[in-house]
């Protein structure tokens, strides 16, 4: 099985990893489809040392991913050549930023293969984007007594909206149980649906779990019963590529800074006849047509809902980080990001008293675990004493922690500069707070 000279499309790849049995006999194999040193000199801060001493071994890339120099100089190049204030200037420097800000937008449809530009609305992050659907969809669309569905595995970014939503028009929120393991139960989502459906809103992938939720299905059973979809596609887009029409859904949200692009960029997709039918999510400049004191009139998609200054420099660099990843060898990138996470999870498990939390059988690059006896704050201060950053605490998802019993994790998230070394340091740490704790 010579994954690394197998030629095959980038969604076979895919459905490898989501039916990975087979692919998982194999991972030794799947390590050697990619050389992570080729691209570890691409970001800067990885040649560091911790408190100058310690190698950086940073495993929270779910938190945020690090930069690569693409991105980095992109930045510097829009500051120092290309600044203005976009789609009302009149002067060369002012339309040379119009260029490139929409140049972006165009750059963002293709790499998720949407049906227009105009269906890429730019936002601070996925919370934004999600709370733009909330509050413009659901003033729209959403009265007393529909429902909203929502996984037991979401980010509170994807819960809370929807509670303010049900709080203020009378519609209820209901939850789609998941397994010890960590599957999702589609039984019990399809015993939810119901004519009283009115959104669905799922993670692609479980930022504390790893799970990797079956948004097809669960888009197409949505729109069986009527409803509409919103896919949390955070954790997702940095690691798999992304179909949006192969999706099927109504919305898709994603960050920049979980890509190796820039903070405070991030990106609502739409279809453009529900973003149509839609009202603005915020009041101010370049949102309108015409504004009198007696009434206004909306700009057309996507500007109807990007009021004020957009963040024109981070769009940019967004941009110049999907071009880095499909720059990258994104078949074999995926090979081998799925045999270092079971890599890591075997020699996780023969750490004593460590238990792994969340094997489904689809999963990808999020790793959480408890030790026995050891709060995971302690294991975190720990570890990072020997250079090792890693997540601890309930990551924004307080509901999965009622579900399986414990107050927190240590969360190890991988991405595609982690090596089988880092790994190797990850648990030599972890049996060093096992020594000092036993």
């Amino acid at each position: 099985m010579n994954m690394a000279t197998t030629t095959m499309t980038e969604f076979s790849v895919v459905q490898q990893i989501l039916t990975g049995v087979e692919l998982d006999r194999h991972c030794a194999q799947c390590l050697s489809t990619f050389d992570p040193t080729t691209v570890r000199k691409d970001f800067p801060i990885l040649q560091t040392l911790v408190r100058g001493k310690k190698p950086l071994v940073y495993l929270d890339n779910g938190a945020t991913t690090q930069k690569p120099l693409a991105v980095i100089d992109r930045l510097k190049q829009y500051y120092e050549l290309e600044n203005a204030n976009v789609h009302r200037g009149v002067y060369q420097l002012s339309q040379l930023a119009t260029d490139v800000y929409e140049g972006a937008r165009e750059t963002l449809s293709r790499f998720i293969n949407a049906g227009k530009s105009r269906e890429i609305i730019f936002t601070r992050g996925t919370t934004e984007s999600i709370n733009l659907v909330a509050s413009s969809f659901g003033r729209k669309f959403v009265h007393a007594g529909d429902e909203i569905l929502v996984s037991g595995m979401e980010h509170h970014s994807n819960i809370v909206p929807w509670q303010l939503l049900c709080e203020a028009t009378g519609a209820i929120l209901k939850v789609i149980s998941f397994s010890e393991r960590g599957e999702l139960d589609m039984d019990a989502f399809s015993r939810l649906l119901s004519s009283r459906t009115r959104l669905v809103a799922v993670t692609h992938l479980s930022n504390v779990l790893g799970t990797i939720n079956p948004v097809e299905e669960i888009t197409e059973m949505a729109h069986q019963a009527g409803a509409r979809v919103l896919v949390d596609g955070a954790q997702w887009v940095g690691h798999f590529p992304t179909d949006v029409r192969r999706i099927g859904c109504d919305f898709y949200a994603f960050s920049g800074h979980k890509m190796f692009g820039p903070t405070g960029i991030g990106v609502l997709y739409g279809r453009e006849e529900l973003l149509e039918a839609m009202p603005p999510y915020q009041g101010g400049g370049d949102m309108i047509a015409t504004v009198s004191f007696e009434k206004s009139t909306w700009n057309d998609l996507p500007y109807k809902f990007e009021a004020g200054t957009p963040n024109i420099a981070d769009a940019v660099g967004l941009a110049a980080a999907t071009d880095y990843l499909r720059s990258i060898d994104f078949p074999n990138l995926m090979y081998y990001e799925h045999g270092l996470m079971r890599y890591a999870e075997n020699r996780l498990r023969q750490v004593p008293g460590l238990r792994l939390i969340g094997e489904a059988g689809s999963k990808s690059s999020v790793i959480s675990f408890v030790l026995e006896g050891i709060h995971p704050h302690d294991i975190g201060t720990i570890l990072d004493g020997d250079g090792v950053c890693i997540r601890t605490g309930h990551h924004c998802c307080q509901p999965v922690m009622d579900k399986l019993d414990i107050p927190a994790t240590a969360r190890a998230s991988l991405a595609f500069y982690n090596t089988v070394a880092e790994i190797d340091a990850l648990v030599a740490s972890l049996n060093k707070v096992i020594a000092m704790f036993r």
